[in-house]
């Protein structure tokens, strides 16, 4: 490795050297306060430092890592992400009287993981960031060492085990019959043999163990049970950043010999989608858990995802990035509402907690009714922007099967998401108490969140340039023609300001 790989690296390194930090000063003095401005200290200085060193990308370290554009756009994203899940965890473990330090630790080191994901050109970093993210996020969904978080751990731990088993066969086949684990390679020998007779069997295999993290169809089981028993920041991660580094491992992975080339893999991907679609938007009509219908809710989105990602072209890509980024913004925020709400006996997760809430917390039930209205796809939010680009992408690609089960599902989630609206805006004679006043810094986290809702849900051009800008999957994807890229105005919806 030269001096500039290593400087490449940086925003890594950083995220790596803040948990030892942590680690050091937890030894010597137990401070709550000090451990959170030191793990945002910590992100904060990572996310300056993709600024620093984005003169140096695209940059191939060894053959396991690639920073390029598209890594380091989703590092953003993810360390942002994280930035929020830290600040929105302090106001929510103040109120308990156990060790809360060390979950900082835990969550620094699962962002590595994510990182590492994100950047990974080699099956085996690919592997080791997964690895990295996983164990980090058992001991964080059993932090709260009740029954129901102890029981999601566990659920967790044993499914994240078994998709780890389904990897590893996977990545065995496929070096088996192409010889090498570098994505690059992967894509230039697999079209230079004429019969991979076991490339098919092995990405079928890591799908099913990336399915199973991303929680989408007929690998969700785990879901529900995991987003109701973990805390709530805890669930805001697993929902956001874990997911959004699984599904951005996925699109560098799988579009090198592309979906559209191998009908077989097509299909799988055809039945997942509609499955997740279909499954996530039913079985969250019947839940009245706040947490398990934001669980299914985010099986169907990711159903949504892949409508876009099976399209394939940069419309595609940039659909689903923009999609990605909004569901982040979203689910925070939808998460963050049931982090500030709950106390140290349990979290907010019933309708009945939210029964009235906009009569005695006006604030926070706008929050998270903008929240839920994004969630909707209802206009004025990102969330409607971005349905309306994985839709443009379907139909780009005349997937007109899978757009109209997305139309027809979409329209379902809509009950669900105004059930919670209706219980927010009823009366109640039974919660007439006001509650605690909101923390400060947790009011600061969601007034962002929505703001961000509502500025690039009408004017969504600085996050177009910026996923369009210089084409920066180009670098992770052959190169595409100039008359096949997105141009300014190809996925503008009527009426709003691009």
């Amino acid at each position: 490795m030269t001096r500039a790989d290593c400087f490449t690296l940086l925003p890594l390194m950083l995220i790596a050297g803040t948990p030892l930090v942590l680690i050091l000063v937890i030894a010597f003095m137990r401070n709550h306060a000090l451990t959170v401005a030191l793990t945002v200290a910590g992100l904060v200085a990572a996310l300056i430092s993709l600024w620093a060193v984005a003169p140096y990308i695209p940059r191939q370290v060894t053959p396991l890592l690639s920073m390029d554009r598209y890594a380091v756009f989703y590092m953003g994203v993810m360390i942002v992400s994280v930035i929020a899940v830290a600040i929105l965890a302090y106001p929510y473990f103040e109120k308990h009287r156990w060790h809360r330090e060390e979950l900082y630790v835990l969550l620094l080191i699962a962002v590595l993981g994510c990182t590492v994901l994100v950047a990974s050109s080699h099956l085996v970093s690919f592997f080791l960031g997964l690895e990295i993210l996983s164990v980090s996020l058992y001991a964080m969904i059993g932090y709260s060492k009740n029954r129901k978080s102890l029981e999601a751990g566990i659920k967790y731990l044993v499914l994240a085990a078994a998709s780890s088993s389904f990897l590893l066969f996977g990545m065995a086949l496929i070096y088996a019959d192409l010889g090498t684990m570098e994505l690059a390679r992967m894509a230039e020998t697999a079209t230079a043999t004429s019969t991979p007779a076991l490339l098919l069997p092995g990405i079928v295999l890591i799908i099913t163990g990336i399915g199973f993290k991303l929680g989408v169809v007929p690998f969700h089981l785990w879901t529900p049970d995991v987003y109701e028993g973990a805390p709530a920041p805890v669930t805001a991660f697993l929902a956001t950043v874990s997911k959004t580094a699984t599904f951005a491992v996925l699109l560098r992975f799988l579009y090198h010999p592309g979906v559209q080339d191998y009908r077989t893999l097509f299909l799988v991907f055809v039945i997942i989608a509609v499955g997740s679609m279909i499954a996530g938007n039913v079985l969250a009509l019947l839940q009245t858990n706040v947490k398990r219908i934001l669980a299914y809710s985010s099986i169907a989105h990711f159903g949504y995802m892949l409508v876009a990602f099976l399209a394939g072209g940069n419309v595609a890509i940039e659909a689903v990035t923009f999609y990605l980024v909004a569901y982040s913004v979203t689910t925070l925020g939808a998460f963050g509402v049931v982090s500030v709400l709950s106390d140290s006996s349990r979290d907010a997760d019933t309708l009945d907690d939210y029964r009235g809430l906009f009569w005695r917390r006006p604030v926070i039930a706008g929050i998270f009714t903008l929240m839920l209205l994004s969630l909707a796809g209802i206009p004025a939010t990102m969330g409607f922007l971005a349905k309306f680009y994985v839709l443009a992408a379907g139909a780009s690609a005349a997937k007109w099967s899978l757009v109209i089960i997305l139309g027809m599902t979409s329209t379902i989630g809509l009950f669900y998401y105004l059930r919670i609206l209706v219980v927010l805006y009823a009366g109640s004679s039974e919660r007439e108490t006001p509650a605690q006043p909101l923390v400060p810094v947790g009011g600061f986290v969601l007034a962002v969140l929505a703001a961000l809702l509502i500025w690039f849900g009408i004017y969504p051009a600085p996050l177009q340039d910026i996923i369009r800008k210089n084409d920066m999957l180009s670098v992770s994807v052959s190169p595409v023609p100039a008359s096949e890229r997105l141009s300014r105005h190809q996925l503008q919806p009527p009426g709003s300001k691009l």
